[in-house]
């Protein structure tokens, strides 16, 4: 199976553009994500595995209040229930595992994108 970046369901959400691959496959999604700053919203999942692999660009991630410092090439694995937001200008695929439902998300808060925190 081959989905074109054309094909894909294209979203912005909270200063970061999201290219979902729907491969319609309840046991993982497939996301290519753009930042140039940050995504302004901390959440978790409550089932979920988020996995990143950084493209370009660097960043710092928060996950549970610690910031972790991503660069090109760093990949990182987020078991559910993590809080997680983000800062930095980046290009990343996202797996999650199982698949992403929205009724998991659970948002945290909001981040000012002036403060960043």
């Amino acid at each position: 199976m081959k989905i074109s970046k054309a094909e894909a369901f294209h979203k912005s959400k909270h200063s970061i553009e999201l290219w979902d691959y729907a491969t319609n496959n309840p046991d993982f999604g497939f996301v290519y994500v753009e930042v140039s700053k940050g995504h302004f919203q901390e959440f978790y999942d409550k089932e979920s595995t988020f996995m990143y692999f950084i493209i370009e660009g660097q960043g710092t991630f928060y996950l549970n209040d610690e910031a972790i410092s991503v660069e090109s090439g760093d990949f990182l694995r987020i078991p559910p229930l993590t809080r997680i937001y983000y800062m930095g200008s980046m290009k990343m695929t996202l797996i999650t595992s199982p698949s992403w439902k929205a009724e998991n998300e659970v948002e945290v808060r909001r981040i000012d994108p002036e403060v960043g925190a």
